[in-house]
């Protein structure tokens, strides 16, 4: 098969996914909305499955990272709302690692022209420090680690990237975790009517929204000033030189 038809074939596949995806999304999404509109109707839905409560709560993890316009620390609260502290972040945890793995790979090697495009035309700031990836990982992993903010557009973002996915993951784990079981904690307690636990960690966890997006511009200014900070002396050293060389050379004339 030519290159053309190919890359064509693969973007009318790429085409009818998304169509089909957005098709299933409305359709489900009043069920959705009704599921999510309590701890007890979640809760009381994923035990109505059975033994397959897990494989669902797992997919609901999925889908509000890939698809779903579901907040993330909702359902990562309802988790341990639901199985508690270790049992819920576990299954939390796996259904990120699931979910962020099909939207990673997706854009790496299938859906890479559509989300570049889309990402264009968002025109964000930090978009600039996807071609340092030093930088870009510091910046992923004070983004992850900030509760609050939307995460999960930065795995579309980072496949984009030269990042390798062993490191992009790492981050995604290390940044995360720390705020998912902080969420199923508060989850717990507040299944246990132990409520003061639950308001400590999500004052906290408010002030560290709060103080992450008034600052978010600053810590994306702090890494573009380090790119001037080492070009400058560079742009000395070039000027000093050139210096030196013209006096030498009207020494020798």
């Amino acid at each position: 098969m030519p290159q053309t038809s190919k890359k064509v074939m693969i973007n009318i596949l790429l085409g009818l996914f998304i169509m089909l995806s957005i098709g299933l999304l409305v359709y489900y999404f009043p069920a959705i909305i009704r599921i999510m509109s309590s701890m007890d109707n979640f809760r009381a839905y994923i035990h109505s499955t059975g033994h397959w409560g897990p494989v669902m709560f797992i997919l609901f993890q999925i889908l509000q990272i890939v698809v779903a316009p579901i907040p993330g620390e909702v359902v990562q609260v309802a988790g341990g709302y639901i199985y508690g502290v270790t049992i819920g972040s576990l299954y939390t945890t796996i259904g990120l690692i699931i979910g962020s793995a099909i939207a990673f790979y997706f854009t790496r090697y299938i859906g890479r022209a559509y989300i570049s495009r889309l990402m264009q035309k968002k025109n964000n700031k930090w978009m600039s420090l996807i071609h340092d990836e030093k930088k870009f990982s510091a910046f992923l992993f004070i983004f992850f680690v900030i509760p609050g903010l939307p995460k999960d557009m930065l795995v579309f973002v980072a496949a984009l990237t030269s990042i390798s996915s062993f490191r992009f993951f790492t981050i995604l784990i290390v940044g995360r975790l720390p705020w998912i079981i902080a969420s199923t904690v508060i989850g717990s307690t507040i299944h246990m009517q132990q409520y003061t636990i639950a308001i400590i960690i999500s004052v906290i966890a408010v002030i560290g929204f709060v103080l992450g997006y008034i600052y978010r511009e600053k810590l994306v200014g702090l890494f573009s000033r380090s790119d001037s900070t080492k070009a400058k002396p560079k742009a000395i050293r070039s000027y000093s030189t050139n210096r030196e060389s013209r006096k030498i050379k009207r020494d020798t004339t």
